[in-house]
This record gives C-alpha cells, sequence and structure tokens, in this order.
C-alpha cells in the first residue's frame, strides 16, 4: 500500500527541499581524484551514474566553490573509485574541507594519465574528460572510461539520512 501525499503540507522548491528529499535517497559512495598544479585532489561524491555503454560515459556532479574544482575545471583525465564499507573514513576524509586528502592514512599511487588511485577500493576507472556541463552552482562532468579495475572485494559504501552507512540484509 502506498501512502498517499499530503498536499497540503507541501514545500516550494528551495535548496533546503532538495536536501531533505535526497537525504531518503541512499546512494553509493565514490571519490573523484585527480592530478593538479600543487599536488593530487579529490572529494567524495554521491551523484556518480552511468551513462552510456557505448562508448562507456559516466558523469557525476562537482560544485564550481568545492576546493577541488580549479584542478577539475581544467583536468584531462579523473580517477573514478567506488568505495566500500569498510572506507566510511576515507570518504568522510575527502569530504571534509580542509582535510590532508592524500596524507596519510590515505594509501594511494600515481596511476595511469598521472591520475592519483586510490588502494583498497572496490572498483576503479580512469577516464578521460569529455565534457563540463554548467548546472547552477555545480558542473556536471562527463567522462569516458578509458581503463580500470573491478576486482576490489566487499560490499558497497551508501550515503543515506546525512551518514556513511552499510548495506543491510
Amino acid at each position: 500500500m502506498t501512502a498517499t501525499p499530503d498536499l497540503g503540507t507541501s514545500q516550494l522548491a528551495s535548496p533546503d527541499l532538495l536536501r531533505s528529499v535526497f537525504r531518503r535517497h541512499a546512494a553509493g559512495v565514490a571519490v573523484i581524484t585527480a592530478a593538479g598544479a600543487s599536488g593530487p585532489v579529490g572529494f567524495t561524491a554521491t551523484s556518480l551514474s552511468s551513462v552510456s555503454a557505448e562508448p562507456p560515459l559516466l558523469s557525476f556532479g562537482v560544485g564550481t566553490g568545492a576546493s577541488s574544482w580549479p584542478a577539475l575545471s581544467g583536468a584531462d583525465h579523473v580517477g573514478v573509485h567506488i568505495l566500500g564499507e569498510h572506507q566510511r573514513e576515507l570518504a568522510a576524509t575527502f569530504a571534509r574541507s580542509g582535510a590532508d586528502r592524500f596524507g596519510a592514512p590515505t594509501a594511494w599511487r600515481e596511476g595511469p594519465e598521472g591520475v592519483p588511485v586510490l588502494d583498497d577500493v572496490l572498483a576503479w576507472l580512469v577516464c578521460r574528460v569529455v565534457a563540463r556541463v554548467p548546472a547552477g552552482d555545480h558542473r556536471i562532468v562527463l567522462a569516458e572510461v578509458v581503463l580500470g579495475d573491478p576486482a576490489g572485494t566487499g560490499r558497497p559504501l551508501l550515503y543515506h539520512q546525512g551518514r556513511f552507512t552499510a548495506l543491510r540484509d
């Protein structure tokens, strides 16, 4: 049985309404990385989406006010990392403003195309950026998959109700 919406309590569109609704939407957690002029950059993303299989394209959103945006705005390639439930702290580090994201205990190496590749993730991809589409205070980055490794083990990390969590059986 589905609940009937109470249209009498509906809210006008606002950033708070959008945030409130999407807090109820469980999303997978990824970390996006790129090589920057001053060193590697990265951020936690829950907006990762598969776009096309032929050619293999994905997308993610990034705020233009984010500390990683200047590097991402000119990067030719990015790394996309799918986090496991054992990586809550890593997700929090890459989500925290001002954090030393690539310092200890973050384990990473320089990968193909100079992209920072994180260790011990469920899967990772290196992608070539093909477009940056303006979308309000964000940009939607479209990227073509170049190579990757889906061989990590474990269960995915999720973001729901404002916190990192795991699947329940």
